[in-house]
């Protein structure tokens, strides 16, 4: 499996973090495990960043032109159906989706990699437009992002972009209309085709009913209409399934889903202005926040009450708190300390008996005495905290790279004094940080906790030596440093 590709700069990797999800989103439904669809999704999401650097460096060349490629994310979608291809073709079929199986090894696999006359109209469409109208026109009616988190990707004007999707809407009808007249016609669609453009221009034109006969009979011309018509519902679903083919309405639902939960998740978005309300979702989900925090007040309040009730005994709460119950009062027990107590200088854990109830270190009383004192100030032992610290032999340093408003790139480079045959790195976030995608080493992520294991060709490291990768990941509120490194499972230090 390859791995991913570094990024070059702050802009390539904001790429890397806005893409990388649609593309393992896609590689899921593509596949018949989680494993397979990481595969699967790093070594398409490999492939088309290969070409679009490539498209990149000639760009000059299309100044003024389209550009000879799809837009970003719709270009890394089609290499996954391209690697899923190769994994047929190669033998590893197993691992992918039944269906997909045999849509590949079907005709309707080839109308898309076939003569471009050929291919469905809105792929043809959206390669006819230039790289910023049709990311725009992509991001807003399939990835069903707000508007206002479109324009900061693209560095448009909230206040404009709205008139702008409605132009790039209509661009994109212009090149499926003009494409629509050039592809050669069935006999019995040549005669629909001034009728369709001209009952797709107004929302309310009432469709002929031999036209609509006909589009219940002929899948292309229905497939021209929903590419045509810009008042329904109907353009997401052309775009999805001209340009991905197979899964293409399944993966629209999911964007669609994945979009109402960051909306529900309360993420930061631009202020409101005075007299319009705010967005639906996000109200609703402060809505239920806050129902949330008032049940869980009440509930605190009712606990309280209940401990505080008498049980027993004369009634008092000293009495209750000086009774014989094991159970010590809260304020007894702040927390772990790492300064020696006058126990830890005192009993050696060695002398303590072992086994049953004796375990338990009894209690010191004014009347009990240390048969064998020590001079104040010549005491050896220390707590048992750090007694069984073990040494430092690693030193890890993590740099901040890059940082856009939802994401950022990292890299982690640990120092060892000790040679190692595999490595095995480990750390924790404070603020729900999640990592996307990680490069020169493999990971997995438990709530805040991180886990990078060595990836095939960088195990070996030198006494001395370092090792280092790098990942992309999403913050929301603050972005503090990761800490509590750990080598092999011995903590390291920082340098």
């Amino acid at each position: 499996m390859p791995d991913l590709p570094t990024p070059q700069d702050a802009t390539e990797a904001a790429l890397f973090s806005e893409c990388w999800d649609a593309v393992l989103s896609y590689a899921d439904l593509c596949t018949a495990g989680s494993t397979a669809a990481t595969e699967l999704a790093t070594e398409a999401f490999s492939a088309g960043m290969r070409e679009v650097r490539a498209a990149e460096v000639h760009g000059a060349r299309y100044a003024g032109r389209r550009s000879p490629r799809l837009s970003r994310i719709p270009l890394l979608l089609t290499a996954v159906r391209t690697a899923a291809a190769d994994w047929e073709v190669s033998g590893r079929g197993s691992r992918l989706d039944p269906d997909l199986r045999l849509w590949l090894n079907s005709g309707k696999a080839a109308r898309y990699t076939g003569p471009p006359q050929g291919r469905p109209l809105a792929l043809r469409g959206l390669r006819d437009m230039q790289q910023p109208d049709a990311e725009l026109l992509w991001l807003a009616e399939v990835e069903a992002l707000p508007l206002s988190v479109v324009a900061r990707r693209l560095g448009l004007d909230p206040a404009t972009v709205s008139d702008e999707l409605a132009q790039v809407r209509g661009l994109f009808r212009d090149r499926c209309h003009r494409n629509l007249i050039d592809a050669p016609q069935a006999p019995g669609c040549r005669g629909y085709v001034r009728l369709l453009d001209a009952v797709t221009r107004s929302p309310v034109t009432e469709v002929p009913a031999d036209l609509s006969q006909h589009l219940a009979r002929c899948a292309d011309c229905a497939e021209a209409a929903a590419c045509l018509r810009l008042h329904g519902v109907g353009l997401p679903a052309a775009l999805a399934g001209g340009v991905l083919g197979w899964g293409g309405l399944a993966y629209l639902e999911r964007r669609r889903r994945a979009a109402e939960v960051r909306l529900g998740a309360g993420r930061p978005g631009p202020p409101v202005p005075d007299g319009m309300d705010a967005d639906p979702a996000a109200q609703k989900a402060r809505t239920v926040r806050n129902g949330l925090l008032v049940t869980a007040v009440l509930v605190s309040l009712l606990a309280l009450g209940v401990s505080l009730m008498p049980f027993g005994g004369s009634g008092s709460i000293d009495d209750t708190v000086a009774g014989d119950s094991p159970r010590q009062p809260v304020a007894d027990h702040p927390g772990p300390s790492f300064a020696p107590s006058a126990e830890d200088t005192t009993v050696s854990p060695s002398a303590r008996p072992s086994g049953g109830p004796a375990d338990r270190t009894p209690e010191r009383t004014p009347e009990r005495e240390d048969p064998d004192p020590e001079p104040q100030g010549t005491a050896t032992t220390t707590s048992s905290a750090t007694a069984t610290r073990a040494p430092e032999t690693c030193r890890v340093r993590y740099d901040l790279v890059n940082q856009w408003p939802d994401g950022f790139q990292a890299t982690v480079t640990v120092t060892t004094e000790q040679p190692l045959d595999t490595w095995r790195v480990a750390w924790s976030f404070r603020e729900g940080q999640h990592i996307g995608q990680m490069w020169d080493a493999d990971f997995t992520q438990n709530a805040s906790r991180v886990t990078a294991t060595a990836a095939a060709y960088n195990k070996a490291v030198p006494a001395g030596g370092s090792l280092t990768f790098g990942f992309i990941a999403s913050w929301q509120g603050r972005n503090s440093p990761a800490h509590d490194f750990s080598l092999n499972g011995r903590e390291c230090g920082a340098t």
